[in-house]
């Protein structure tokens, strides 16, 4: 029954009305609630653990036997600030060819000591290509762009230098030479650079720094391959019985092994909650459940950014190179693909990284194709898939990495490392162990999943660096 109140001017100006029926606040009571099993939004696609083939290592550790490598000497030079002003490490001076192996550490200093800092802005020429090579350039940060004449005496773009890298070292201690290329500055940065007469200056004072570069000159680079590896000697397109040289396949005297890293967590429950609660969901089983998604999680961040094992850190120096201009284009990815060109099995990319590239393929009238893979959809370059991965660090000022590999062991290329057969195992490599029950009716499981990665040759992985993902 309703009832109205009548104003004076004798219209209605509120209304009651009776409940006429059960309401659902009520209802709900009785009802058996629709429930989904427990959400996690921290769980990805996860595709690194998915493209890796994973190798079993039953004893607990992977050697990697290679074939015996000579250190070229191409290794980045690291520097120390101190506000404005930059100064290399003395001992980093022995990543350069000419000074690879050198331990006389205040002739270093002395080298150290007289490099001159030149700051710099974009669109500078630092050195000129048909000018006299007369000094050493170690690029402390910035960007510089190496070019020169072609075949067809047309400028080419030679690469890309960045922090870290150098030029010119070799012609220090040889005949005086020109430089064969020009470097211009892409960004703003700084440079240290040492003169060639105040390197012949520091020589002529140290015995053991003469001898060194005498001894490196007398360095037969005919017995190694362009790869470094120590040459095998043969004999091809001969006439007559001329005498075959005599050879072997010498072997790393002391090779790499991996040891399978570990990623753990106590994961307690209490009975109360396991024996009462178990309807219509077992309590322990999504408690493990999303524990072990979390563990997978880690691993494969782990494998991307631990400084031992993590691919971000495991690539050569050669094997790293340097967007031209800031964002990914696809001269960029060409290169990239380059480093792995034996058979280049996936290319791994933050998603932000991803759109960046499909802004730049767009921007040059570009539409990458599809390709399948693990039964997805997935962009690809020159038909090799570009998979996703948010565990690959974004910098606050927007740059990221992107990551290409040549994947399995006949493939000579990056593997996965796991040990499997583990008791009480959950997953492949991942165990849940009872611990016990506490004075407080607290039941403990170790959770513990066990991974590695290895990089079976140095080729096997390349990283484009200093990517910009920004608009």
């Amino acid at each position: 029954m309703a009832t109205a109140v009548e104003g004076d001017s004798g219209g209605e100006t509120a209304a009651e009305t009776a409940q006429l029926s059960l309401a659902t606040a009520a209802a709900r009571n009785l009802a058996t609630t629709t429930k989904t099993p427990p959400q996690m939004q921290g769980i990805t696609s996860r595709w690194l653990l998915k493209a890796l083939p994973w190798v079993e290592a039953s004893g607990g550790t992977f050697r990697v036997n290679r074939r015996l490598t000579h250190t070229l000497g191409d290794g980045r030079v690291e520097f120390v600030s101190t506000g404005s002003e930059i100064r290399v490490i003395p001992l980093e001076l022995t990543e350069l060819p000419l000074l690879r192996g050198y331990e006389d550490t205040s002739v270093l200093q002395a080298l150290a000591d007289r490099c001159e800092q030149r700051d710099f802005g974009p669109g500078e020429t630092l050195v000129e290509a048909g000018r006299p090579c007369d000094r050493l350039v170690l690029l402390a940060h910035g960007k510089l762009r190496r070019t020169g004449r072609g075949k067809y005496d047309e400028w080419t773009e030679l690469g890309i230098l960045a922090d870290g890298d150098h030029a010119g070292d070799q012609q220090l201690a040889g005949e005086p030479e020109d430089w064969a290329y020009s470097l211009a500055s892409v960004t703003s940065g700084t440079v240290l650079t040492l003169s060639r007469a105040a390197f012949e200056e520091v020589s002529a004072r140290a015995d053991s720094l003469r001898a060194h570069l005498e001894a490196a000159r007398a360095a037969l680079p005919a017995q190694r391959t362009e790869d470094g590896e120590s040459a095998v000697e043969l004999a091809s397109g001969h006439a007559g019985e001329p005498t075959l040289p005599g050879t072997f396949v010498d072997y790393e005297l002391k090779p790499r092994e991996y040891e399978l890293s570990v990623a753990q967590t106590v994961l307690r429950v209490h009975t109360r909650v396991a024996d009462l609660y178990n309807e219509p969901m077992n309590q322990l089983q999504e408690q493990v459940r999303l524990t072990a998604e979390a563990l997978r999680e880690r691993q494969e961040h782990e494998l991307i950014n631990n400084r031992e094992i993590g691919l971000l850190h495991n690539a050569a120096t050669r094997q790293r190179i340097h967007t031209r201009t800031g964002p990914p284009t696809p001269d960029d990815l060409d290169e990239l693909l380059a480093t792995v060109w034996k058979e280049p099995s996936v290319v791994l990319a933050h998603p932000k990284a991803i759109a960046a590239i499909g802004r730049e393929f767009s921007r040059r009238g570009l539409y990458p194709s599809s390709v399948d893979f693990d039964g997805h959809s997935l962009p690809a370059w020159r038909g090799v898939p570009i998979l996703p991965c948010n565990k690959i660090p974004v910098t606050r000022t927007g740059s990221t990495s992107v990551l290409a590999m040549r994947t399995g062991e006949k493939a000579r290329g990056v593997v996965g490392l796991h040990r499997t057969g583990i008791p009480d195992e959950f997953q492949p490599g991942l165990s849940v162990r009872f611990m016990g029950i506490d004075d407080k009716a607290v039941i403990s499981y170790l959770v513990s999943a066990y991974y590695s990665a290895a990089v079976l040759v140095p080729d096997a992985l390349g990283i484009l660096e200093d990517v910009e993902i920004g608009h």
